[in-house]
């Protein structure tokens, strides 16, 4: 399937090498996918732990729930994600304590 990039409002076939670069781009772009979807398990995780990291003052008392949700945020990431929207991670449940 021939590709086409504008020029000046005019739509132009990619040469043969402008294809290829495309081709090595989007193989990129796929390959990198992995490494996105755990970043951004990370940044949710992150973000999760931010809003308890107040529990760890010395003057506030951890109960064993909340050390329990906390340590499976941090393990979170041994789950893989298999798409962009994390459909498939199960995130650990806030006591309600």
């Amino acid at each position: 399937m021939a590709r086409y990039r504008n020029v000046n409002g005019t739509k132009v076939q990619l040469t043969a090498e402008e294809e290829t670069a495309r081709d090595a781009e989007e193989k990129a772009w796929a390959d990198e996918a992995p490494n996105r979807r755990m970043a951004e398990l990370r940044s949710q995780r992150d973000a999760l732990l931010v809003e308890t990291d107040y529990m760890g003052n010395s003057d506030v008392t951890m109960s064993a729930k909340w050390k329990t949700y906390r340590q499976a945020l941090r393990d979170i990431t041994s789950q893989t994600p298999t798409d962009d929207k994390l459909s498939n991670i199960t995130f650990p449940t806030k006591p309600k304590e």
